[in-house]
This record gives structure tokens, C-alpha cells and sequence, in this order.
């Protein structure tokens, strides 16, 4: 049967947002996307573990933020709705909070602007998050934050799917510039620190889909919050005594050393 697919989205070429949902469980993917995520679980069948953790991790972040009296949500790469979103976190801490999504996959945009009930509180916008000026300028993003006041930027799993020849530092360095003081970037990064057979699979297997994998090391990771102020415990891998109070320590994702070790999570202020 011929997949539906919306007009100018190729159902045959992969898709990291629309492979996500499919290790969360989700029905917003074609069979390329089933068959390379596939792929991947069969080689790191912890995946979908998880991309569900990290949802929850998303959910415990956003409260944290909310609680320190952040308001506003820029959510970069935020891929397919899902269950909570971080709107729904936040409206439930803070109700008068505002946030906007943006992802450049039309699918997403679709899907997205469909799940939102209250455009006055939310937006999808449809765009490249490496092109922060077009994003920065956008009428529905000025529409609904303020940058005059502090603004919570959230890049969470998205940057490892962006190559160096598309200057991720450069980028990121322009929404941190944009943001008034008090604001928050938020960022968890898959990492190469430990380098395995399994991770150079993986990332040879996204080579067939729309983002090349591009795990990085803890230092690289590191200079994307520029000189944003690092909330304790830091820039840290998994749970435990020294790690975020967002990952869930009893997680039985987390038995596996290697997968503890496998992304790197901070949270940056800026002064």
C-alpha cells in the first residue's frame, strides 16, 4: 500500500523526528523511518528505552525551569508531539506560560499546530534552527515571547544531529546572544567520550536518513553554553549521586554503564 505523505515530504528518505516517534511508540512514520529505526534497535535496542526517558527528563526540566520562574519556551527541534509536551508541563506549573516549537520537518509542523489548543499560549513554527536570525524574527516567535525578558531555549537531542559544516557553535552562540539576562539554554547531547562499535553503527546507519549523527565529545558539548553560567551539578552524563536530579537513577535503562555514560545533560544561565 503507498504511504500518504504530505505534500513535499519524501516518505522513502528517513526521518530522525519521524524515527524518534516511532521509538516512542507513535503512528506519525513511514516504513523507511520503521525500517531504519529498525535498523538501529537491532544494534542498540536501549534506544527506545531511551528516547522515553528523555521525554520524561524533558518534562522534569521544565518544571525545574518553571520554578525558577521562567515563563517562556523556545523548544529547538522539538520533533513530533508527543506526551508531555513541554506546554502541557509548563501550563501545569506555570499557566500563564507561553511557548513556542519549532522544527523544520512539515509532518511536524502539521501534526504540531493541530495539538495546539490555545495559539494564544502556543505556536508550531515551521523552520531551520540553524538559521536563528529567520527563527529569531519570526512573527509567531515574536508574537508570543518577549526578549526583553528571560526566555528558556531548549536544544534537547537535536544537536548531534547537526554536522560541523553547518556551524552549530555559530548558531547556538546567536540565540545565546539574543536572550535577555536570567534566561536559560537547556541542551542533552549524545557524546563520543566512550567510543564504541555500537555508536559508529548507528551513526553510519542515520547516514541514509535526512541528519547525520554526530555524537561529540564532552568538551565541544561544553562550549555551547558559551558563557553562560552552568547550574550544578554542570555538564554531566546519567543519574546518580552526581548527576541531573531530571534522570531517573532507578531507571533499569541505566543498569547498562555504557548507555549511562552515552549523552551528556546541563542547563546554562545566563548572567
Amino acid at each position: 500500500m503507498t504511504e500518504q505523505a504530505p505534500q513535499g515530504v519524501d516518505p522513502h528518505i528517513p526521518n530522525a523526528a519521524r524515527m524518534y516517534d516511532y521509538f516512542l511508540g507513535g503512528k506519525d512514520n513511514f516504513k523507511a523511518d520503521r525500517e531504519l529505526g529498525d535498523m538501529v534497535l537491532s544494534v542498540m535496542p536501549e534506544v527506545r528505552d531511551g528516547t522515553r526517558e528523555n521525554r520524561a527528563l524533558i518534562g522534569r526540566l521544565v518544571r525545574y525551569l518553571c520554578e525558577q520562574g521562567i515563563t517562556q519556551f523556545l523548544d529547538l527541534g522539538s520533533g513530533l508531539p508527543a506526551q508531555e509536551n513541554v506546554h502541557e508541563v509548563a501550563h501545569r506549573w506555570a499557566p500563564e506560560a507561553r511557548v513556542v516549537y519549532v522544527d523544520n520537518d512539515p509532518v511536524v509542523a502539521v501534526h504540531g499546530r493541530a495539538m495546539l489548543a490555545d495559539p494564544s499560549r502556543v505556536a508550531m513554527v515551521q523552520g531551520d534552527v540553524r538559521r536563528p536570525e529567520e527563527i529569531l524574527s519570526d512573527p509567531e516567535v515574536r508574537g508570543l515571547l518577549d526578549f526583553d525578558r528571560p526566555v528558556a531555549v531548549l536544544m534537547m537531542f537535536i544537536l548531534h544531529l547537526i554536522p560541523e559544516e553547518d556551524h552549530p557553535q555559530d548558531f547556538v552562540a546567536a540565540y545565546r546572544d539574543a536572550v535577555a539576562p536570567g534566561s536559560y539554554l537547556a541542551i542533552s547531547h549524545v557524546t563520543n567520550d566512550v567510543a564504541t562499535e555500537r555508536t559508529a553503527k548507528v551513526t553510519e546507519f542515520y547516514r541514509k536518513a535526512n541528519a547525520a549523527f554526530t555524537p561529540r565529545p564532552g568538551g565541544e558539548i561544553g562550549a555551547f553554553f558559551g558563557d553562560f553560567e552552568l547550574i550544578p551539578p554542570g555538564l554531566v552524563t546519567g543519574p546518580g549521586p552526581h548527576g541531573w536530579p531530571f534522570i531517573d537513577p532507578d531507571h533499569p535503562l541505566f543498569a547498562d554503564e555504557e548507555m549511562t555514560r552515552m549523552a551528556y545533560v546541563g542547563i546554562g544561565r545566563k548572567p
